[in-house]
């Protein structure tokens, strides 16, 4: 079974930069895409980037698009979310979540997912 850990999340400024990371234990993750979802208290649950099992391929939501970068390390079991520029409307808990493809905006392509991370953007 594969189980999935984010981490990184915390309290920056706006501007500010954070780096997530998503670790997978149980399995290998060089056989999933993954991706990056976020849900805002009292919103829905919104995709913000996946990647191809290879890294070969990213796709991310506009809203993110130029200030977050999404990268894979195979060899370390871990999935990364590079988030710069950080506004208040990216305040949120975020989510990574693996599954056969890179869809980033469709949760319901992803098979395992993790429990979260809040990432609050605040001055």
């Amino acid at each position: 079974q594969l189980q999935l850990v984010e981490s990184g999340g915390g309290l920056v400024q706006p501007g500010g930069s954070l780096r997530l990371s998503c670790a997978a234990s149980g399995r290998t993750l060089d056989g999933y895409a993954i991706g990056w979802f976020r849900q805002a208290p009292g919103k829905e649950r919104e995709g913000v980037a996946c990647i191809t099992s290879s890294g070969g391929s990213t796709n991310y939501a506009d809203s993110v698009k130029g200030r977050f970068t999404i990268a894979r390390d195979n060899a370390k079991n871990t999935v990364y979310l590079q988030m710069n520029s950080l506004k208040p409307e990216d305040t949120a808990v975020y989510y990574c979540a693996a599954g056969a493809y890179c869809i980033y905006y469709s949760g319901s392509s992803y098979d395992y997912w993790g429990k979260g991370t809040l990432v609050t953007v605040s001055s």
